[in-house]
């Protein structure tokens, strides 16, 4: 009796751990497609609402649903000098159920994409024109930051503020991959006038420059008065 009742709690420690595990599993990423594509119906044609989109009727899925252009040009330039977009399944419905979307980056001269981060996924470049310093702040305030040139690649891990910063005179443009079909975008956001902000990030890309490598371990290094005049 003693032997079956042992058994029995053994059993049930083993089916919480799957299960446990299993949950674990699903909450790192994407779920798993279960067939080979399910190209999105458009958001504003969807006439059920779910946990990701709709699948087009199999009948009508075309090649066009599995290719887009609209990496094929740069998107307009903000205050920062940057000009950024990111395709997700919404845009581009051949990536639902894939667990992918993809972006592009443009920068001026000296241009910035302002500290965000992707609540649903980590992001991955590649440089393709241009020198590039990238860097991310971690959960333990690490700072870490590199200077990129073309072909180099860097990664963002998932949830962390992170930044791109143009270090030549011309035109830098970065590709990036995210492991989420819809990776989501938090920016910190200017609160001051537009003239005050530019003079502040004048001062923010000098500093980004020149932290050394003993700053770099530490972001209270890194923390300068003008990022409270920008965002506070």
């Amino acid at each position: 009796m003693k032997l079956l009742k042992s058994f029995v709690n053994l059993f049930f420690i083993l089916l919480f751990f799957v299960a446990f595990t299993n949950i674990i599993q699903f909450s790192l990423g994407d779920c798993d497609n279960l067939q080979d594509t399910c190209p999105a119906v458009p958001p504003n044609k969807q006439t059920i609402f779910i946990n990701g989109l709709q699948c087009k009727n199999p009948v009508n899925v075309t090649v066009q649903d599995f290719i887009t252009t609209e990496l094929s040009t740069s998107g307009s330039r903000d205050i920062f000098g940057a000009a950024m977009k990111i395709v997700s399944a919404s845009e581009f419905i051949g990536l639902n159920t894939l667990g992918l979307s993809i972006g592009r980056i443009d920068l001026d001269g000296n241009g910035l994409v302002n500290f965000h981060y992707h609540p649903r996924a980590t992001e991955m470049i590649f440089v393709t024109k241009g020198a590039v310093l990238a860097g991310f702040v971690d959960t333990k305030n690490q700072y870490f930051q590199k200077f990129l040139k073309v072909g180099d690649v860097f990664v963002f891990p998932k949830a962390l503020f992170h930044f791109s910063l143009n270090t030549g005179f011309e035109e830098a443009t970065v590709f990036s991959v995210y492991n989420s079909q819809n990776p989501g975008f938090v920016s910190l956001s200017p609160t001051t006038s537009f003239d005050t902000t530019l003079e502040s990030l004048d001062k923010i890309k000098r500093r980004l420059m020149s932290l050394s490598a003993s700053e770099i371990q530490d972001v209270t290094g890194f923390i300068s008065p003008e990022w409270e005049t920008i965002y506070s």
